[in-house]
């Protein structure tokens, strides 16, 4: 790409004439709703610094067309590397100011110039996220194969291959300036009796102590469960229990990562998130949203309520200062139908309207009602927050970070995807 567009994948001048266009109805909205929220006592000012301090990560893999099992549709413009996936991740930051880190997949984003890649993130007002590795298909050239598991398989060199993977990507963050790993394996089986589960399982925590002893002092190994798929009969690390007794017995450094897509329908996740933050082992999330199950649907797209639920507790325990909580947040999401930036953009709105909603709890009126048993009550405060339309706070938020009042709009007036398809034919 051009190095002007890698400086300013988004023409500042289109940004500020947008937000110039609308700042009236912006301001006038702000207003209004700080009265309505200064009756209940909310400081909006407050309120509005907290949205801006607000950071969660985009997925470089979320930069291009997802597939389903039958194929992907590709669209104009997309990256065909990790460096212009890099300037399609600036692009979403340009617009969305809280989307300021990235998360990188290898060997998908594997690059010979790890400092070089740095700086032009850098460049971008990115940083980087986890790090994700890749046992779940072979690469060319593999020596031995996945087809059968990776950590857990019953083979030691393939074992070996998988664990020593895991640890180039450890190194690969160092070098980038990451501070945590996330392990997600697809290995389990598809027929009864094709594994065994507690020798399964074994094998995992012994590849993964291989992995958790190369982690520098100041890392974190987040470990992801998945109900099932792309083992339908049983997955090794299949829900959120089998993740925290690994993480809890691999040490403090080993935290779990909930993706809100990998439950069986109707699941609890609110109640699931505030079980690991009682028990210090809530590493972070891959925010997406399904209807049947891992869908990779565009965050809030389907059970927005459900989100802000997750939100309210972590919110509470953001109040409370809970020893360790430090989740990093981050987006997982597929899109077949979409402009694969447009839809990162709205996904990082939405978690973020989520963060915001769940600060306007009223926290002493849903204690007391909930010591009275009060249910309705209770309900009744969560409903409230979750029904005020926080827009003018996030409007204001990204215009005051250099964002746009609306991402969506402002990247289709810029061009920017009709240049990327020009430069990238």
């Amino acid at each position: 790409m051009k190095q002007t567009m890698t400086q300013h994948p988004i023409d500042p001048g289109v940004i500020s004439a947008h937000n110039k266009s609308v700042e009236k109805e912006v301001l006038a909205d702000y207003r209004h709703l700080g009265k309505a929220l200064g009756r209940a006592k909310i400081d909006i000012e407050a309120v509005t610094q907290k949205a801006m301090a607000f950071s969660l990560a985009v997925p470089s893999w979320g930069t291009a067309t997802g597939g389903t099992r039958f194929g992907a549709f590709g669209g104009p413009g997309e990256p065909r590397n990790i460096e212009e996936k890099l300037l399609d991740c600036g692009a979403v930051r340009a617009l969305v100011p809280s989307a300021d880190r990235v998360s990188l997949h290898i060997p998908w984003d594997k690059t010979g110039d790890p400092e070089g890649l740095k700086k032009a993130a850098k460049a971008l007002g990115l940083a980087f996220d986890a790090m994700n590795s890749n046992t779940f298909q072979d690469q060319p050239g593999q020596p031995v194969s996945y087809k059968f598991g990776s950590l857990t398989h019953t083979d030691a060199a393939v074992r070996d291959l998988a664990v020593a993977h895991n640890i180039e990507c450890i190194r690969t963050g160092e070098a980038l300036g990451a501070r945590a790993l996330t392990v997600w394996i697809g290995d389990g089986a598809n027929f009864p009796g094709q594994d065994d589960f507690r020798g399964a399982l074994q094998r995992y925590m012994d590849s993964m102590r291989k992995i958790y002893s190369a982690l520098p002092e100041d890392w974190n190994v987040f470990i992801e469960h998945k109900m099932y798929e792309p083992a339908f009969y049983s997955t090794v690390i299949s829900d959120w229990g089998t993740s925290y007794w690994c993480a809890r017995e691999l040490g403090d450094k080993a935290k779990c990562l909930v993706d809100l897509g990998h439950h069986a329908p109707n699941v609890n996740i609110e109640q699931v998130v505030a079980r690991l933050i009682q028990f210090g082992k809530l590493g972070g999330f891959h925010s997406n949203d399904s209807k049947y199950g891992d869908d990779d649907l565009d965050a809030g797209s389907i059970k927005p309520f459900q989100l802000f639920l997750v939100f309210n507790e972590l919110a509470a325990a953001e109040l409370e200062k809970v020893p360790g909580f430090e989740p990093s947040y981050m987006l997982d999401q597929s899109h077949n139908v979409t402009d694969p930036l447009e839809s990162l953009m709205v996904s990082a709105v939405e978690v973020q309207r989520a963060y915001v909603q769940a600060l306007l709890v009223d926290r002493v009126a849903l204690a007391e009602y909930q010591l009275k048993n009060d249910a309705l009550s209770a309900l009744s405060i969560l409903k409230k927050a979750f029904r005020t339309d926080v827009s003018p706070i996030l409007a204001l938020a990204r215009i005051r970070r250099g964002g746009a009042a609306d991402p969506v709009a402002v990247f289709r007036e810029s061009g920017y995807r009709e240049k990327a398809a020009q430069e990238r034919a």
